[in-house]
């Protein structure tokens, strides 16, 4: 039992050390890839694009990220032109995100590149090896979902 639970705290910081290096893997890559665009604009807009549309809320809450943070992000993209707000159609009170063309294109000029990237560093992994990959990736993010915001 002791080597059971020596050989699972082992795993948790081989996982905590190389999500770590994965984070800044990604933070690197994108200043790369759109340099006036932080990793979490980035991502907020990826997002937004995703989903067709949020509201500025529905970001803070799926990234357990403050409000005032996601604000502060949102101007900023807003400032560059990647989004805009538009009222809900069933509540003109509430302010939906959409991404501008602008926006979509910022995507799209980065998307090939990320995709050429992950090809490159998986290539040698089986199909097999990718889905179970992308699962435990899925079942990971979702078990934090309902966190609320730091």
């Amino acid at each position: 039992m002791a080597d059971a639970h020596r050989g699972r705290e082992e795993s948790l910081d081989v996982i905590q050390r190389e999500l770590t290096a994965f984070a800044r893997r990604a933070r690197s890559t994108a200043a790369r890839l759109h340099p006036d665009l932080p990793l979490v604009s980035y991502t907020l807009l990826a997002h937004i694009e995703h989903r067709h549309g949020c509201r500025a809320t529905d970001l803070a809450a799926h990234y357990m990220l403050d409000k005032s943070t996601v604000s502060r992000q949102v101007a900023a993209l807003e400032n560059l032109g990647l989004v805009e707000r538009h009222p809900d159609p069933d509540d003109q009170r509430i302010q939906v995100l959409h991404p501008t063309t602008a926006g979509v294109q910022a995507l799209a000029s980065t998307q090939a590149s990320r995709r050429a990237a992950y090809r490159e560093r998986l290539g040698a992994w089986t199909s097999e090896d990718l889905e179970q990959f992308a699962e435990y990736l899925l079942r990971y993010n979702s078990a934090g979902e309902d966190t609320s915001p730091r």
